[in-house]
C-alpha cells in the first residue's frame, strides 16, 4: 500500500493548533487534540439572498455568479432579475409576459422560450433574446408549447416536450432546435415530456425525470434511454425541478407534484442521492444555471423567493444572514443610531408614534449582545439625526419635548459618558439623518436642506435635488449615500462633498428604514410599510440581500455593509437584528475509525 509520503512527498506533520490556511488534500496530526485531521470536499447547500418578487415557473440561465431569472407566475410576469453571487438585481423586462417558460444561454446572452399567460394564450410559440439589458422578439417556435424543458445557448438551444393546451393535456414528444434566427425540427422522444430536468447543451443534452422517472440523452439528431431511474419513488417527483451542471455531471433540485427538499446527483452514469435543501419547491427556475459542483435554484411554487446555492467544495459557505440578539431596555422608534455591531447605539427619546417623545431621552449602549442605559440627552426629543460612534455621537434636530415643539436646532455631542451641546443647525427640521463623525459630520433630509459639520459649527451646503424625510443613510462627510423617503420613495442620491447626483434606485421604495455602510458598500433595510427587505448597493447597483428576521419601520441601526446591526422600530419596538455577510472557510474534518 502506498504510503502519504510516496503520494504527496511528505509526511503527516505533526502540529500543536490546526494551520491557519490550508487546502485540499492537506492531512495533519493535531497533538493538543490528539486527532489526525484534513481538509476534503463536501457538498452542501446554503442560502442567497432572495427574490425580490417571488414566482414560480420562470426562465433560468447562466451561473451561480452571473444567473438570470425571466417571466413567472402567478399571474404572468415579464420581470427580470440578475444575480451576481450576492444578491438580486432588476434587469429588462420581457416583451411577452408567462410563466412555463423555458430558458437557457448565459446572464448577458439568454433565450426565453414559449410559456403560458392566460390572457394571451394557454400555450405560446414567443422566443426573446436578452443581451444583458434588454429583451428583443425573436423567430417564434414551431408549435405553441407551455411547459416545456429547454438547454444550451442564444444561438445552440434545444427545446423538447411540452403541453399545447390548458392542464392538463397531454405532453408531446417533439423536439426543437434554436440557431440564434430559425427553428428546426429534432429527433422525437421516447414518450411526451413536461418540464423535466434539463442538462446540457444543444448536441449533448440530458432530459431526467418526468413522469417514468427516465434518463434520456440527445446526440444532435436522436434521443436514447440510459436506463437510469432518478432516485426516490413518486408518480413525477422530478418534474418541475431546478437544474444545474451537463450530460455527464449535474444536480436535480426539488421537485412535484408535490414541493420537496431533495436532490440527486447524476455522475454521467449513476443517479446517487444528495444533500437537501433548506426550502421545499417545485416550479423553480426552468433551463440549467450552473455547474454540478456550483449551482443555484431560486424560487419555487406557489410563489416563492427563496435562493439556495449548491456547492461541492474543500471550503464551507456561511450565508449571509441577519440574527436575533439582546432586546433594548425602552421600546424605541424614529430613534437615531450610531456606532458598530459590537459598539453601538441608539438615542432619542423613545417614542412609539414619531410625534410624542417620553420623558426620557437616553442613551443605549450595544455591546454585540446586550444594552446598557446611559444618560439623558438634554434636550428630549425623537424623529432626530445621529452619526458617529458610540463614544463620540451627534444628535440633531427632531421633534423636542416638553413641550412637543414640531422641530428644534439643537445640536448635542455625546462623549461614552454625558452630553453637551453643540453648534445648533441653521435649518429647524425633523425626519433628518446624517452620516460622518462627530467632528466631520453632514446632516441631511428632512426637506431638502444639507449641513456639514466641523465639530463645533454647522455650514449650509448644496441641497439635496428630491425633499426627503426618513431617509436611509451611509457613508461620510464627503462621500454619502441617501436611499429612499417617506411615503416610498426608491430615489438615491450620492453625495462627492460638493454635489448631490441621482444614482441608480433601489428595487423597492421605501421610507423610516436604516441603513449603514459606506458609499460604496451599503446595506438599506426595512422601512414602511413594515417590510423586513434588505437591499446591498455596490457602489452602482443595488441588489437583494437576506431578510430581517422581523419586518418593521421606524427603527434604528449602523455598522458596514458586512457587519451591522439593527433595533427598534415598529412592534416589536425592542427587538435588535445583527447582520453579518457571507463567510467561507477552509473544510476541515476530523478523521475517526467510524
Amino acid at each position: 500500500m502506498s504510503t502519504l509520503k510516496e503520494i504527496q512527498g511528505r509526511n503527516i506533520e505533526s502540529v500543536s493548533s490546526d494551520p491557519a490556511s490550508a487546502e485540499g488534500g492537506d492531512i495533519w496530526y493535531n497533538s493538543t487534540s490528539q486527532t489526525l485531521k484534513g481538509v476534503v470536499a463536501g457538498a452542501a447547500f446554503s442560502s442567497g439572498a432572495p427574490l425580490s418578487i417571488g414566482r414560480f415557473s420562470s426562465a433560468g440561465a447562466g451561473t451561480q455568479t452571473a444567473a438570470l431569472i425571466a417571466g413567472g407566475g402567478a399571474p404572468a410576469k415579464d420581470v427580470t432579475e440578475e444575480y451576481n453571487g450576492s444578491g438580486w438585481s432588476t434587469g429588462g423586462a420581457l416583451n411577452q409576459a408567462r410563466y412555463y417558460i423555458g430558458g437557457a444561454g448565459t446572464q448577458t446572452s439568454a433565450l426565453a422560450m414559449s410559456g403560458r399567460n392566460p390572457a394571451a394564450g394557454w400555450a405560446l410559440t414567443n422566443t426573446e433574446k436578452y443581451d444583458g439589458s434588454a429583451w428583443t422578439n425573436s423567430t417564434a417556435s414551431p408549435t405553441a408549447l407551455n411547459q416545456v424543458t429547454t438547454t444550451g445557448t442564444q444561438t445552440a438551444a434545444l427545446l423538447w416536450g411540452g403541453v399545447p393546451a390548458p392542464s392538463p393535456g397531454a405532453p408531446v414528444a417533439t423536439t426543437f432546435e434554436f440557431d440564434g434566427s430559425s427553428w428546426t425540427t429534432g429527433g422525437v422522444l421516447p414518450a411526451g415530456v413536461k418540464v423535466a430536468g434539463a442538462f446540457g447543451t444543444q448536441t449533448a443534452a440530458m432530459s431526467a425525470g418526468n413522469e417514468t422517472g427516465s434518463t434520456l440523452f440527445y446526440d444532435g439528431s436522436s434521443w436514447s434511454d440510459q436506463s437510469a431511474t432518478v432516485p426516490y419513488s413518486g408518480a413525477d417527483y422530478w418534474n418541475y425541478a431546478g437544474t444545474s451542471g451537463t450530460q455527464t455531471a449535474g444536480i436535480l433540485m426539488g421537485g412535484g407534484p408535490s414541493a420537496v427538499t431533495t436532490t440527486a446527483k447524476w455522475d454521467g452514469s449513476t443517479w446517487s442521492s444528495n444533500p437537501a435543501m433548506a426550502t421545499a419547491r417545485n416550479n423553480g427556475a426552468m433551463g440549467p444555471i450552473g455547474t454540478s459542483t456550483a449551482g443555484l435554484v431560486a424560487g419555487g411554487a406557489p410563489a416563492i423567493t427563496a435562493t439556495e446555492e449548491y456547492n461541492f467544495s474543500t471550503s464551507v459557505t456561511t450565508a449571509a444572514a441577519w440574527a436575533s440578539s439582546g432586546a433594548l431596555n425602552n421600546t424605541r422608534n424614529f430613534n437615531a443610531g450610531a456606532g458598530t455591531q459590537t459598539a453601538g447605539a441608539i438615542f432619542g427619546a423613545p417614542s412609539t408614534n414619531g410625534t410624542t417623545p417620553s420623558p426620557v431621552g437616553s442613551i443605549e449602549s450595544y455591546n454585540g449582545s446586550g444594552w446598557t442605559n446611559g444618560p439623558n440627552m438634554v434636550t428630549k426629543r425623537t424623529r432626530l439625526g445621529g452619526l458617529g460612534t458610540q463614544t463620540a455621537a451627534l444628535g440633531f434636530g427632531g421633534y423636542s419635548n416638553p413641550p412637543n415643539i414640531p422641530t428644534t436646532t439643537a445640536t448635542e455631542e455625546y462623549d461614552g459618558s454625558s452630553w453637551t451641546a453643540g453648534g445648533v443647525l441653521n435649518t429647524a427640521r425633523n425626519a433628518v439623518t446624517g452620516a460622518g463623525t462627530q467632528t466631520a459630520g453632514l446632516a441631511f433630509g428632512g426637506g431638502t436642506n444639507t449641513e456639514s459639520y466641523n465639530g463645533t459649527a454647522w455650514t449650509a451646503v448644496n441641497a439635496l435635488n428630491t425633499t426627503r424625510s426618513y431617509a436611509a443613510r451611509a457613508g461620510t462627510q464627503t462621500a454619502a449615500l441617501a436611499s429612499g423617503s417617506h411615503p416610498g420613495s426608491v430615489a438615491v442620491e450620492s453625495w462627492d462633498g460638493t454635489n448631490w447626483t441621482a444614482v441608480n434606485s433601489l428595487i423597492s421604495g421605501r421610507g423610516l428604514g436604516a441603513g449603514s455602510g459606506l458609499q460604496t458598500a451599503a446595506l438599506v433595510f426595512g422601512g414602511e410599510p413594515a417590510t423586513s427587505a434588505t437591499e446591498s448597493f455596490d457602489g452602482t447597483n443595488w441588489s437583494t440581500a437576506p431578510s430581517l428576521g422581523t419586518a418593521r419601520y421606524g427603527l434604528s441601526g449602523d455598522g458596514t455593509s458586512s457587519l451591522a446591526f439593527a433595533a427598534g422600530g415598529s412592534s416589536p419596538h425592542v427587538l435588535t437584528e445583527e447582520f453579518t455577510g457571507e463567510t467561507t472557510a477552509v473544510n476541515v474534518k476530523t478523521f475517526t475509525t467510524s
